[in-house]
């Protein structure tokens, strides 16, 4: 009889540590879950690829190009709020799915093309301008890339053969080809195109 009370005892003492050792394991580890959660091992969402702040972006209609760039513009007056993405790669710059929600900035390139035709003596003379559906930067960007932009026309203008160009077909694939011209020159040296189309203001083969 005397032994039973103190059999009892120990059950009950080591239930008792059991508990103990349970509750202990459950609160150290929430503490060690809570610490780990605010260091960020659990439930943090990596945050996607930021928005270049570089990027032109679209004009609404009734805004203003120049407006909308000088907002975007680089701080403490750098030049060239655009930048040059490595190996050459950019970014085109889709037209808008309705163009007529968005203001189009039209530019014309100051001085003509001229060049000889592929397979006669005539020569052609164009003049050429372009729209985009984006702010000023990219205006901006072909100011300060035209001489780059020119060579690239001129020549790829010295290899079309007159019949094609008397051609309306022709011209207008010789507008696709201007423009890819200017988009790609756009990428190389600033990162992003944005040319949505491009106008032959004046046409002469002669």
């Amino acid at each position: 009889m005397s032994d039973e009370p103190k059999a009892k005892k120990k059950k009950g003492g080591g239930m008792k540590m059991i508990l103990l050792l349970v509750v202990g394991v459950i609160v150290g580890g929430a503490g060690a879950a809570g610490g780990l959660y605010a260091a960020g091992f659990f439930g943090a969402k990596e945050e996607g690829p930021k928005e270049d702040p570089n990027k032109p972006v679209l004009v609404l209609a009734g805004e203003s190009a120049e407006d909308i760039a000088k907002a975007h513009a680089a701080p403490h007056g750098e030049a060239g709020a655009l930048h040059a993405m490595p190996h050459g790669k950019g970014i085109d710059l889709p037209t808008p799915a309705n163009p007529a929600a968005y203001q189009a900035t039209y530019f014309q390139l100051q001085a003509p093309f001229t060049s000889n035709m592929s397979d006669t003596d005539a020569f052609a003379q164009i003049s050429v301008a372009v729209s985009t559906y984006y702010d000023m930067r990219v205006i901006d960007a072909i100011k300060t890339h035209e001489m780059a932009i020119r060579s690239q026309v001129l020549m790829m203008l010295a290899q079309q053969p007159q019949e094609v160009l008397d051609t309306p077909k022709g011209k207008q694939m010789l507008q696709g080809k201007i423009r890819t011209i200017i988009n790609d020159i756009l990428k190389q040296k600033t990162g992003y195109g944005g040319v949505d189309n491009v106008y032959f203001t004046n046409f002469v083969i002669q």
